[in-house]
Formats: structure tokens, C-alpha cells, sequence
């Protein structure tokens, strides 16, 4: 029963699941130093999709790639909270990991540091 004034429900009704539904009442993540710039990467494909909440697998999906938890929660349009929630979920199941991209050890080129420190400076 559709009518010409009934276009804007969906997108008007915001989320069609709550975020207290998608963590399952949880607020915090149990995998701590989780923060906005953690990395977070796919280990492998889950052994099992069927035991993971279409949150979760599109999580596995999207970290192919290494992505910040702040990205995560961009692509998927849910408050941050629930992110990290949802990734410490697949972190206990060794679906993916969390870490930094780089070590600041490794970077020897004192001309980039100093370009990056002057630039920021700058701002």
C-alpha cells in the first residue's frame, strides 16, 4: 500500500535496525585501545558467515584493505561505539586484527618527518 506520499519513510525512519540491537545491549567493546585511528585488517575470511550478524561480514569485507576504525564506521553509517563493538567481536574471534600500519621506527628519512612537522605547523 504505497501511495505518492510515502516515499520518504525509509529514509526518514533512520536506521531500520537501533544500534543497541546490532551490539546486543553491549556499549562497550571488550578489546581495549581501540580508538579512531586503529588499523584494522581482515585475517581471512570467516570460517563461519553464518554465526556473524551482516555488520560483522560487511566489517570482514571492508577491511580487505586495512582501514581506520573511524572509515568503518563511515562506511557502514553507525556511531562509532557500535563499530567497536562489532570489531572487538570479530578481534575474539581472530577474524581480523588491530595495529598500526607502519612502525614510526622504521621511517629514516628525517626530510619527511621534518616536512610532515612543518606542515603541521602550518596549520
Amino acid at each position: 500500500m504505497s501511495g505518492e506520499g510515502d516515499w520518504w519513510f525509509d529514509e526518514a525512519a533512520g536506521p531500520m535496525v537501533r544500534p543497541y540491537a546490532m551490539t546486543r545491549g553491549r556499549t562497550r567493546p571488550n578489546a581495549p585501545n581501540l580508538n579512531l585511528v586503529t588499523q584494522v585488517r581482515a585475517t581471512r575470511r570467516p570460517s563461519d558467515p553464518s554465526t556473524l550478524t551482516p555488520e560483522h561480514l560487511r566489517i570482514v569485507e571492508l577491511c580487505q584493505v586495512p582501514l581506520s576504525v573511524a572509515e568503518v564506521a563511515a562506511y557502514l553509517n553507525v556511531p562509532l561505539v557500535v563499530v567497536k563493538v562489532l570489531i572487538s567481536d570479530l578481534i575474539e574471534r581472530g577474524d581480523v586484527q588491530t595495529g598500526a600500519l607502519f612502525q614510526t621506527s622504521e621511517i629514516a628519512d628525517t626530510k619527511l618527518l621534518q616536512a610532515v612537522l612543518d606542515g603541521i605547523r602550518r596549520i
